[in-house]
């Protein structure tokens, strides 16, 4: 049994760290969404509200089996689906009742919106002052850009992100997934994290939360501004290099890209024997970073005349003997067969609601006494719409008025 497994056969059974803790998800597709996501895996009660008929669209975004995409089976497990139309004045009604016994609202529409339903912060505070509400938009509830609609991929590019990415005098590139999104949503779960703490310990009043997609890009770009405040500098794309490190770069092999990360000063000298360049590990000027920098050219030409020569396999096992961080570019087969991730239950089984199982990611961070699980598969459109109802004290007679006047929805009429 692995060290990771060992851990958590022995953490103690309890509770879920978050227990108790009832969201109303009002966005869809990622960001507001992967933070609903995150919460429900630690044991928030996710309450996903969605439009009749249609429901998010990330039902059908990408891949689809069985008529639903695979990535909504990931980003809506541990949720449960109201479809509920909050065009209707009934529907905002029955939403201002979920929130009201609510902990955390989680919405990601265009700022102004939930204002136009009559549920901005003032009459959805007063109606629960203990109220947090997670408000993720592309520029924020305030300032001249507010309005403006805005998507993970402008976030990247304001928050300076895209300009970085991609090979020197080419087309910037997308680094491949929504990464603005995922980083918004990190961020407001952070905040939700941090609000319902100080509601505990600080007198029970919630708050908001505001979250721009560009400045959850902004807040993880290290040195970008300071460096231009300083010096004036502006950091250009490197490719598969990290400017003003050394070394630390993709280099070719005989069947593919390995990376190689040499640029701690006693990693880089058993870097250089390793490759039998003595003569640079002695070389006084490239004992720190700096000194490296400078002769990065002709650092990565060493390093990558002798990876050219071997296979990916021998450079790994050379370069791990001696404590020199590297690794391959990993695909999503490289991924599904990896032991390690395996090993630390990154790959789990997933059984849809529509009967077929799934390989999906595992849950992260890993918390030893209360580990977030997958409690239950992602939802179909209205699957709990009557029972969270019934939560709220409509009777079934109140609730089939609701279905008969199109403001809520249940499994049985998705089709």
């Amino acid at each position: 049994m692995s060290t990771y497994n060992k851990t958590k056969a022995t953490a103690t059974a309890s509770a879920a760290a978050l227990q108790g803790v009832r969201v109303v998800e009002m966005g869809q597709l990622i960001a507001g969404p992967f933070c609903g996501k995150t919460l429900g895996e630690f044991g928030a009660d996710v309450v996903k509200i969605e439009a009749p008929g249609s429901g998010d669209p990330l039902r059908n975004w990408r891949m689809l089996k069985e008529g639903t995409s695979v990535w909504w089976q990931v980003q809506s497990r541990n949720k449960r689906s109201v479809a509920l139309d909050l065009r209707q004045k009934e529907g905002q009604d029955i939403a201002r009742k979920l929130i009201a016994e609510a902990d955390v609202l989680i919405e990601n529409f265009r700022p102004g919106t939930l204002e136009s339903w009559g549920m901005g912060w003032e009459e959805l505070s007063a109606l629960n002052p203990g109220l947090v509400m997670l408000r993720i938009s592309g520029y924020g509830q305030t300032g001249p850009y507010r309005d403006l609609p805005g998507f993970g991929v402008i976030g990247e590019a304001m928050g300076g992100l895209r300009h970085l990415t991609g090979e020197p005098g080419r087309v910037p590139v997308r680094v491949g997934v929504s990464i603005g999104d995922t980083l918004a949503a990190l961020h407001g779960a952070i905040g939700v994290l941090a609000a319902l703490h100080h509601r505990k310990v600080n007198g029970g009043q919630g708050q908001v939360i505001d979250v721009a997609l560009h400045e959850a890009v902004f807040n993880v770009m290290e040195s970008l501004v300071p460096e231009y405040s300083a010096f004036g500098a502006v950091r250009e794309p490197a490719g598969s290099a990290l400017t003003g490190i050394a070394p630390s770069n993709a280099y070719h092999c005989q069947d593919g890209w390995v990376l190689v990360a040499g640029n701690g000063d006693s990693i880089f000298k058993r870097l250089m024997s390793a490759i039998g360049r003595a003569d640079l590990a002695a070389a006084p000027d490239l004992a720190n970073n700096a000194g490296r920098v400078a002769r990065v050219a002709e650092i990565d030409a060493a390093i990558g005349t002798w990876t050219a020569t071997r296979q990916i396999s021998v450079v790994l096992e050379t370069l791990a003997a001696v404590g020199v961080p590297a690794g391959r570019v990993f695909t999503a087969k490289d991924i599904a067969e990896d032991p390690h991730y395996r090993a630390r239950d990154m790959l789990l089984p997933q059984t849809t609601r529509d009967g077929y199982t799934l390989e999906v990611p595992g849950i992260v961070p890993k918390l030893s006494a209360t580990p977030g699980s997958i409690r239950s598969s992602a939802p179909g459109l209205g699957d709990d719409t009557d029972a969270v109802l019934r939560e709220i004290g409509l009777t079934d007679e109140q609730i089939a008025a609701l279905h008969a006047r199109g403001v809520v929805a249940g499994a049985k009429e998705k089709a």
